[in-house]
């Protein structure tokens, strides 16, 4: 397998910090978005890429609601890798773990990057069905915290 160029795909429930993740590694990252309520919501993809280590990363973030389900299959296609985002100011929610069982299932490297823990209410604890086998950074992707760090990790550890 070439490691010189790799598909990450971002998964995550809705507002768990897939976007803002995507756009902490690359300020210049596109992102399909629509407005619901003053507030917007990923409904296509985000795209951003990076060089990690002379490594080309496409990461490629999919839309957090239910009904996009067909939205992450068709981005999930020919993918290298996966990091579930995951919101630690909420609980284990059914499409997070889900995502982590189909993951895991496929054998396809894979990390859930706990986001928000620079928050008050995180408790990243609540995630331990999903982490206690698989790097599971703390992160805070709006502000990138560990951001950039945690992906060059998941990749050291997954494409050596």
């Amino acid at each position: 397998m070439d490691h010189s160029r790799l598909k990450i795909v971002i998964f995550g429930a809705y507002n768990a910090g897939k976007s803002s993740f995507i756009r902490a590694i690359d300020p210049k990252s596109r992102h399909i978005e629509a407005n619901k309520c003053e507030v917007s919501t990923t409904v296509g993809l985000d795209f951003g890429r990076t060089l990690v280590n002379g490594r080309k990363i496409y990461l490629f973030g999919t839309p957090g609601q239910e009904r996009f389900e067909f939205v992450r299959d068709i981005l999930s296609r020919g993918m290298d890798g996966a990091i579930v985002v995951a919101d630690t100011t909420h609980d284990l929610d059914g499409l997070t773990e889900g995502l982590c069982a189909s993951l895991s299932a496929s054998g396809c490297p894979y990390a859930v990057f706990l986001n928000k823990c620079d928050h008050p209410d995180s408790q990243p604890g609540r995630y331990h069905a999903i982490t206690c086998s698989v790097f599971s950074p703390e992160i805070s992707a709006v502000n990138g915290c560990n951001t950039s760090e945690a992906l060059r990790e998941f990749l050291d550890i997954h494409f050596q």
